[in-house]
């Protein structure tokens, strides 16, 4: 088996997930972490601005411009309230 420094994309990912999810969640068990690593991905896949990207995600999420005057910001809770994604909302 290589050492994780030797792969480096690894050793980018795995940092990430530690860092991110694992030193503030406790995994009860297997399948709870299997869990929480499916969450973490799809979080990093579908929200999760990267600079390499060009401050966009892998799967290239539209930006939405304000859609008018009588609009604001929302808060979308992501890993269990760790991250958020924000959206526009019609004001009331």
């Amino acid at each position: 088996m290589r050492a994780l420094w030797q792969n480096g994309v690894a050793g980018r990912w795995i940092g990430s997930c530690r860092r991110e999810i694992l030193d503030h969640v406790t995994a009860w068990n297997e399948e709870h972490l299997h869990r929480i690593l499916r969450e973490y991905t799809k979080y990093h896949q579908e929200d999760r601005l990267h600079g390499s990207l060009d401050k966009d995600t892998p799967n290239q999420r539209k930006v939405e411009p304000r859609p008018g005057v009588n609009t604001e910001v929302t808060s979308l809770a992501r890993l269990r309230g760790l991250n958020h994604r924000y959206k526009w909302r019609q004001a009331a």
